[in-house]
């Protein structure tokens, strides 16, 4: 890698524009110029992508979709189709692997990418930033914004700032220039909460958090925030470009078309979302040390529970019969629940945990093994679950029912 403080804006941040709007665009070209919305025309849906014409009235994403009707009327909605986004994902992340074997995608739809080492095949950054954006819009027909600057915080702010479809390149030595008028909430890591505190000290930019004295910062939001966000606000950020990315956790959830008190509809559930998780763990060759269910109740308050394991599992029913204890376990007070995650965290490489070599789960992942192989070649509905064959109806709001990202 290469050492810093760079002498140019050689890390770029690519963020593709309303992506999820622009790919149902290329489809629906009639819809161009006016407010469109990415999202399931249901009361528990919210909005997974806006145009930049919707966002003019206010709607944003995640933004529940009777609210974005309100502030648009004339609002245009289009049902999300998450396989046409993973297409047009795989064939963005391969125009940036031509530039560069050092990209680090973040999301479905931005990342970044250090061409510090490809300057003499390609030219200066921002030469390579215009070729990578006629690229995408050559192949794929979608907008890019592109911000450039010597670290990543700073290449992200650029991109935001270059949005829609433009680029923004901060040289070096024009970063603190940048950084110091914009508002303290553009700063990684700070929510309201930071923000509500910081502004009570009159910390209200980015430049007087820089110039605020570090003992003084840490007793406004504690030591590790405030060194961070000290770096940050002094525009120094050693972070690397990372091309490999371990996950920390594995999750599912569902949010109910209506909110659902029965229980056997709910442990259902919970056996679903487990066999999801128990999946994508033995697809990533990992173990969880820790099962966690999540619940939200019909007035949205949220809670958690985990429990950590004896040994590491990727058995769907270890991961069911743990997420059940933990759900049976919760005073409901017949509280109707809105939504229900099932999540494995602690992962570990699988077969690395000592303790599961004699595991009284190796009935169980005989059983999972011979499902994924079932399901390798038939697909996802060759066998399951005899209590999933039940039809779910309208259970569950259609959102929930997309694969991950």
């Amino acid at each position: 890698m290469f050492e810093a403080p760079r002498k140019i804006a050689s890390v770029l941040h690519v963020d593709m524009d309303s992506f999820f709007v622009s790919v149902e665009l290329l489809d629906r070209p009639e819809l161009r110029g006016l407010p469109v919305a990415a999202a399931h025309d249901t009361s528990r849906s919210v909005v997974s992508s806006a145009s930049y014409e919707a966002r003019r009235f206010g709607v944003r994403s995640a933004m529940p979709v009777a609210r974005a009707k309100q502030l648009c009327p004339q609002l245009v909605l289009v049902d999300p189709v998450f396989s046409k986004y993973r297409a047009a994902s795989k064939a963005v992340m391969a125009v940036f692997e031509e530039f560069t074997p050092l990209v680090e995608p973040l999301s479905i739809d931005e990342a970044f990418l250090d061409v510090a080492g490809t300057v003499r095949l390609f030219g200066e950054p921002v030469e390579i930033a215009r070729a990578i954006r006629e690229r995408i819009r050559e192949r794929t027909g979608l907008p890019a914004s592109v911000g450039l600057a010597a670290t990543k915080f700073v290449a992200k702010l650029a991109s935001q700032r270059a949005k829609p479809d433009g680029i923004l390149e901060i040289p070096p030595q024009r970063t603190l220039e940048f950084l110091h008028p914009l508002p303290i909430g553009a700063m990684w890591g700070v929510g309201q909460a930071t923000e509500r505190a910081l502004h009570g000290r009159a910390i209200r930019t980015v430049g007087e958090l820089a110039r605020e004295p570090l003992a003084s910062l840490e007793r406004i939001v504690g030591s590790a925030s405030a060194r961070r966000l000290h770096e940050l606000a002094n525009g120094r950020d050693a972070r690397e470009i990372q091309t490999t990315r371990t996950e920390k956790s594995i999750g599912h959830e569902e949010t109910f078309a209506h909110d659902v008190s029965d229980a056997a509809t709910l442990q259902r559930e919970l056996l679903r979302l487990a066999t999801r998780v128990g999946e994508r763990l033995r697809g990533a060759d990992a173990e969880a040390r820790t099962v966690a269910i999540k619940l939200r109740w019909a007035n949205f308050e949220t809670i958690t529970r985990s429990r950590t394991l004896q040994e590491a599992t990727d058995a769907t029913q270890r991961i069911y019969q743990t997420a059940r204890e933990l759900f049976e376990a919760v005073d409901r007070g017949g509280r109707a629940v809105r939504l229900i995650g099932v999540r494995a965290e602690q992962l570990i490489p699988a077969g690395s945990d000592i303790a599961a070599l004699w595991s009284e789960d190796e009935s169980w992942r005989a059983v999972d093994q011979a499902v994924d192989d079932v399901r390798e070649r038939f697909g996802t509905s060759g066998v399951t679950s005899a209590s999933l064959l039940t039809g779910r109806g309208k259970v569950v709001d259609p959102r929930s029912l997309e694969a991950p990202s």
